[in-house]
């Protein structure tokens, strides 16, 4: 049976999604050695941002397909560690994006109007008008860091309020930040200008402490820093500092390098002028129902045996792609595969050219797809979507893509793989034909029209009468039987190449004898 351990608190939508097509436990407050214990029996793995799944935790997972983690960020999942083992990691990209966007918002006028300190003052008596003066933010600078869905989303209301905005993010284009209305500029200038910065970047080694003394250093003293977006980014000790003795005006943060938020933390040192929230930012009721639901529906989905629309290890394979390229992923796939078998053992190089229609197409699932056929040879269903192109980087396989637009051969595009092995260089040739089935259509530069077969018999061969009358005896000789078959040719009486799909594998002792056959230079079975 199918089996779902739920390791965090989801919303009863998503549980109810996955009892659909599994038996769900819901095991909350897990210690890493109780989930150790408890996960080698589980397909499905649900989480949120209090379960840490670990080296160990996916090396003890041995029927584990998929972890699924109902919010943005997967810093709690070792993504090296199961795209190795071939476990597909998801998350819900949109699902907390305006309750997160809104809780930045919230934080940053808090902020402002000094929202949290007068209400405790209040509350205990107090009438403090003139204590808690605050500032507006109409008209005033607005320093987004990271335009992706949720910084975009602040941007936009913040421009509706008033404020200008600025951006800092590498990985965002001009023509994109005209759209959003918004000037890039670098994360100095930004930190230099800005009234009010709001961090909406993940935490990685490169973002790590990424706001220390020196950036705050650059910052007005009226300015003011919020980060709703991941703890670790801002050196927490800098700016308890920085608050402290007057560089900034103050801060509001939701997140932390080390969550609960530790009882000696300088930030809690820090008096007036800092706002701190136990990471909220996902906390709405909307949010908590729409990442759960997203992220079981996806478990759910690939339980089924069909694609995840945000799958975090498989670059490039959106669900959008995913239905556009189905038919030439799977061409691709099948192409590896016989390229691989007929370049021999010790792949050095794989090269996929994408012709015609096929190179406005992403080329990086169809080089996923390509050398999951490739090393599915060799290693079986070890290798997937998830784990093919990390293991063809560990094996020191160089592959290269180029997109050959001008090459008109086949409607739709056609995908030309070379690889090169220590049987020789080998490339073929397919695309998809108008009645949507998968064709082999050239090898090694020899013209064929084969749809592949569970089991076919290649050969290399002198073009010469009787060849083919030989093969078809020697094979009838032994109960193998011929499906159909292919002969590619440039020149009569010159090399060719020939293609059998037959019912059967080869026996091991006849491949000797079909490579016997004078004229036949090369023989190869093939196995799909």
């Amino acid at each position: 049976m199918t089996k779902a351990l739920v390791s965090d608190p989801i919303d009863k939508l998503g549980i109810d999604i996955l009892s659909q097509v599994a038996q769900v436990d819901v095991r909350t407050g897990l210690s890493e050695q109780e989930l150790l214990g408890l996960i080698g029996d589980y397909d499905a793995l649900m989480i949120r941002s209090g379960t840490r799944v670990t080296e160990s935790v996916i090396h003890a997972a041995g029927k584990l397909r998929i972890i699924g983690r109902a919010g943005v960020g997967v810093d709690n999942v070792d993504i090296q560690a199961a795209t190795r083992r071939g476990v597909l990691v998801v998350n819900s990209p949109e699902g907390n994006t305006i309750a997160a966007a809104e809780h930045a918002l919230a934080m940053m006028m808090a902020a402002s109007r000094h929202i949290p300190q007068a209400h405790v003052s209040t509350r205990a008596g107090g009438w403090e008008r003139r204590r808690y003066v605050g500032n507006e933010l109409y008209k005033k600078t607005l320093g987004v860091v990271g335009l992706g869905k949720i910084g975009s989303h602040v941007a936009h209301v913040c421009q509706a309020m008033g404020m200008t905005v600025v951006a800092y993010d590498p990985f965002i284009s001009n023509e994109r930040a005209q759209q959003l209305q918004v000037r890039l500029m670098d994360l100095e200038a930004l930190f230099q200008e800005a009234d009010y910065v709001t961090l909406h970047i993940p935490r990685t080694p490169d973002t790590t402490n990424l706001v220390d003394d020196r950036l705050l250093g650059m910052m007005k003293p009226t300015a003011r820093l919020v980060n709703c977006a991941r703890g670790g980014v801002i050196d927490e000790a800098a700016l308890a500092r920085a608050i402290s003795d007057g560089t900034i005006a103050g801060a509001a943060l939701d997140v932390f390098a080390e969550e609960p938020l530790a009882a000696d933390s300088p930030l809690r040192m820090v008096g007036q002028g800092l706002i701190l929230t136990p990471h909220l930012g996902a906390s709405t009721e909307e949010a908590q129902a729409n990442v759960a639901v997203d992220v079981a529906e996806q478990i759910r989905d690939v339980l089924l045996g069909l694609p995840a629309r945000s799958a975090v290890n498989i670059p490039g394979l959106t669900h959008e792609v995913m239905e556009r390229l189905r038919p030439h992923l799977q061409l691709a796939e099948t192409l590896g595969s016989l390229v691989g078998q007929l370049a021999g053992g010790s792949i050095q190089e794989l090269e996929l050219r994408l012709q015609g229609e096929l190179a406005n197409q992403p080329g990086q699932p169809l080089i996923t797809a390509t050398l999951k056929g490739l090393l599915s040879t060799a290693l079986g269903d070890s290798i997937n979507f998830v784990n093919a192109g990390l293991e063809a980087r560990e094996r020191g396989i160089h592959v290269l893509e180029v997109k050959d637009g001008a090459a008109k051969d086949y409607t739709g595009g056609s995908l030309r793989v070379r690889c090169k092995g220590s049987s020789g260089t080998r490339t073929l040739t397919g695309a998809i034909f108008a009645d949507g089935e998968p064709r082999v259509t050239a090898i090694d530069e020899f013209p064929v029209n084969v749809p592949p077969t569970q089991h076919m018999l290649f050969t290399r061969h002198r073009d010469m009468p009787g060849i083919i009358g030989k093969l078809g005896s020697l094979l009838g000789e032994h109960n193998v039987n011929i499906a159909s078959m292919q002969v590619g040719r440039r020149i009569v009486r010159g090399d060719a190449v020939m293609v059998l799909s037959i019912d059967d594998p080869i026996p091991s002792g006849l491949l000797k004898d079909v490579s016997g056959i004078d004229g036949i230079g090369e023989a190869y079975p093939i196995s799909l």
